[in-house]
């Protein structure tokens, strides 16, 4: 266990904070400048969590789980909840519990738990079958024959890869939406929406024939519930995949793209909202408690009906950044808001949504963001459906084994505090129960005012961010041990992707410090990395939510009050300046972040925006940091491959650069190595370690590909471009060195390149470099 804590800083708990001791107040905490923040990833797998299968002991007054932290009176047979210090009765069948037989919760090392929770029989003592989870395919079929092709066969893929439990839907839709009937393999069955007009759930239903289906019956259980299945009439519509598979490819071979007419200089004829507002109006006649997801495929923007982003009028550009920000986009508003309601109705159903949007223009990602966040959905952006993008990700969707992304339903998170700590809200793909409670802030950042949250749906790397502050204006008088104690609890319940239902419970303990009489120890728990992701996510956050707000101007603000307080100098004297070991990261992490697609919009569009800040907010910190400041290794003959600085320097002639910037990644060829390549030399025998040494990028690319989601983009060029005969290839090969010199360091521009090293590269920018950046801020941060 011990090795792997050293080489995993999220060790068994998947918890990492901005601060790992805090400060008693909060005067003292709002002069940290870093919020203090924790990043949960609430059901990583990890090989030391007991599973235990009976049912958690819970405080009588808090309702806090026991714990490791929790003291015990064997003699009485009592424990004290850290929490609220309430004493609680061990029950009869923990009259065995001794300081040498301890249950498995009280170990100190089992600070993360999980019970496997036995749903409860119905009145009548007949057991609860477990729901088999439901995927409802929604295919977009106004997309050229060879893209509905790719889409097609994706899917038939995928039905192969599923659970042969899971239940199968299948809604198609262009200019109307049509819901396909899976129940008579002998003909084809088709029920038709209209897609011009918003349509309700109870209307879906009643067109369905389900109208009466989804009403409970008195006695809390669905009517007809079959081998857990739904009632037979939703049965029409939902099969499971080792039935339906046969029907559903027959289906899918048939389907052509959307016949109707568009008259010339015309967008195509598209119903998005009102195809995603069926298939959510089908599952919600489902038995309740069903994990079910929606996927979602989409080739182009809507045109017709609710969540339209664009008119039909070709002549009419998508909504651009600029037009948001003029309040120039007609559409925008009313679709978020349609989609508003489609989020509220799916986390009132339980229910996912998940899209990928594979389209050369926009498809309205922006305007669907709200829908998939707040449902936990999982969001791929690609060019086309037959992009490895696309391709890979769909795969590894529904793959099992080490590479499953371990899908799971219903989540819902509780966090239980130490007296005096307040929840300001949680940043990531949940939406808040509004419950309230004594630990609830007053200040509200992203979904707060709420003790619990609901996660439609999470899988093994979905990461939230919780803000926490601390209510007490002044220092606490007793300075008893189990007081200089604070303890934070998470409970996240869920469905596995078995349907059984699970209890994740992670306890967590750190100091609390007077910060107002030493600093030391508080440096010393910073974590930069941890701290670079919060400040990334607040400012996407607030880049939505304020108008006007300006994100550098914020950024530079909060960095250079930071480093004033926690930095060492002479007043006035920037050459005096030095940072603490703890803290010499995080500048640089500011600097790339300033620069990044996160803050700078100018060159992406709002569906690019949108898609970069949903995965921001949902990726665990290590793979969070990587999206802000790229990791670059270098090859070359000379050294084992070795991690690069992240600058225009580290460019040269003989070298290979890999650039990891999380979305895409980037083999670079220095000059000579290209020049031998394009001569064959890999080819000669007597050449075999430059074989090698072209291979040794494309392995770790590889290795990098197959075990993240979404899938990256693998882009492979060379320095200065080639020349090809074609002289047009030219711009492909410098636009894709741009995917790597748009994130270096600009240390050499065509300003400054008077002392570059013979093979390396200029970048032709007005950007500031790194070290201007440093010295303003040290001027800066020493200013009386």
């Amino acid at each position: 266990m011990s090795e792997m804590a050293n080489t995993d800083p999220e060790g068994i708990d998947a918890v990492r904070m901005t601060w790992n001791v805090w400060p008693r107040t909060k005067v003292e905490a709002s002069a940290c400048v870093i919020p203090l923040a924790v990043a949960i990833a609430p059901i990583r797998s990890h090989p030391d969590i007991p599973t235990l299968p009976y049912t958690p002991l819970r405080c009588k007054s808090c309702v806090a789980v026991l714990n490791a932290f929790s003291r015990v009176d064997f003699t009485a047979k009592i424990w004290i909840c850290p929490f609220c210090y309430h004493r609680n009765h061990f029950p009869p069948h923990y009259a065995m519990i001794s300081e040498t037989n301890l249950p498995c919760e009280l170990y100190p090392q089992y600070t993360t738990v999980q019970y496997s929770l036995q749903p409860s029989p119905d009145p009548n003592n007949t057991p609860v079958p477990q729901l088999p989870p439901v995927f409802v395919f929604v295919l977009d079929t106004c997309m050229i024959e060879e893209e509905l092709d790719f889409v097609k066969s994706a899917i038939k893929q995928a039905l192969g890869l599923l659970p042969e439990h899971a239940l199968v839907g299948f809604v198609s839709y262009g200019t109307q939406a049509h819901v396909h009937e899976l129940g008579f393999s002998d003909i084809s069955k088709v029920y038709v929406f209209r897609g011009d007009k918003e349509i309700s759930k109870e209307q879906v239903l009643e067109q369905l024939g389900l109208g009466a289906a989804g009403r409970r019956p008195a006695t809390g259980y669905p009517k007809g519930l079959q081998n857990g299945y739904p009632n037979a009439g939703i049965n029409r519509f939902l099969l499971p995949a080792s039935d339906c598979e046969f029907t559903l490819n027959a289906v899918l071979d048939e389907l052509q793209t959307d016949q109707w007419p568009v008259q010339p200089g015309n967008r195509v004829s598209r119903c998005t909202g009102v195809a995603l507002s069926v298939a959510t109006g089908l599952l919600g006649a489902c038995t309740p408690g069903t994990g079910a997801r929606i996927i979602a495929l989409v080739g182009g923007p809507c045109t017709e009906g609710p969540g339209t982003i664009i008119s039909k009028d070709l002549s009419e550009p998508v909504r651009s950044h600029k037009d948001l920000d003029k309040d120039a986009a007609p559409y925008f508003k009313k679709a978020v808001g349609f989609y508003d309601g489609l989020a509220k109705q799916l986390v009132n159903q339980g229910h996912v949504l998940d899209l990928f949007a594979s389209a050369l223009d926009q498809v309205g990602v922006a305007e669907m963001k709200v829908a998939v966040e707040r449902s936990g959905g999982l969001v791929v952006l690609s060019e086309s459906f037959g992009h490895s993008v696309f391709k890979g990700s769909f795969r590894r969707m529904f793959k099992d084994g080490d590479q499953s992304l371990g899908l799971c339903f219903n989540g819902l998170l509780e966090i239980h505090c130490s007296k005096d700590i307040k929840i300001q809200g949680v940043i990531g793909p949940c939406t808040s129960m509004e419950k309230k409670g004594v630990t609830v802030s007053d200040t509200i950042i992203g979904e707060g005012n709420t003790t619990a949250w609901k996660m439609c749906g999470l899988d093994k790397s979905t990461c939230l961010s919780v803000i926490f502050d601390i209510s007490s204006t002044e220092h606490s008088d007793a300075p008893g041990a189990a007081n200089s104690q604070l303890y934070l609890q998470f409970l996240t319940s869920y469905q596995d992707s078995n349907g059984k239902s699970m209890l994740r419970v992670t306890t967590v303990t750190r100091r609390w410090m007077d910060s107002a009489v030493s600093t030391e120890e508080l440096v010393q728990g910073f974590d930069q990395e941890t701290a670079a992701v919060v400040m990334a996510r607040i400012t996407s956050l607030k880049m939505e939510m304020e108008e006007g707000f300006d994100a550098t101007r914020w950024l530079d603000r909060n960095l250079i009050r930071l480093c004033s307080k926690f930095g060492e100098y002479r007043k006035d004297d920037p050459s005096s300046f030095t940072l603490n070991s703890s803290f010499s990261l995080f500048p640089q992490f500011m600097f790339n972040l300033r620069r990044s697609q996160f803050v700078q919009v100018f060159n992406n569009s709002p569906d690019e925006t949108a898609y970069f800040r949903m995965l921001l907010n949902r990726e665990n910190i290590t793979n969070a940091a990587v999206m802000i400041q790229p990791s670059l290794i270098s090859y070359s003959f000379n050294s084992l491959p070795q991690p690069a600085l992240l600058d225009v320097a580290s460019i040269a002639a003989d070298r290979i650069l890999l650039l990891d910037a999380y979305f895409s990644i980037v083999i670079f060829h220095g000059m000579t190595i290209a020049q031998w390549r394009n001569m064959g030399y890999q080819n000669q025998p007597e050449h075999q370690a430059f074989a090698q040494l072209l291979q040794a990028p494309h392995v770790d690319a590889q290795m990098i590909v197959q075990e993240r989601f979404p899938v990256p983009r693998l882009v492979v060029c060379d320095q200065h471009g080639s020349q090809p005969r074609h002289q047009g290839l030219i711009l492909v090969f410098l636009e894709q060195a741009r995917f790597l010199l748009a994130k270096l360091n600009p240390s050499a521009t065509y300003s400054n390149s008077i002392d570059m090293a013979a093979g390396s590269d200029v970048i032709f920018t007005d950007d500031v470099s790194l070290q201007i950046f440093f010295e303003h801020l040290q001027k800066l941060a020493v200013q009386s």
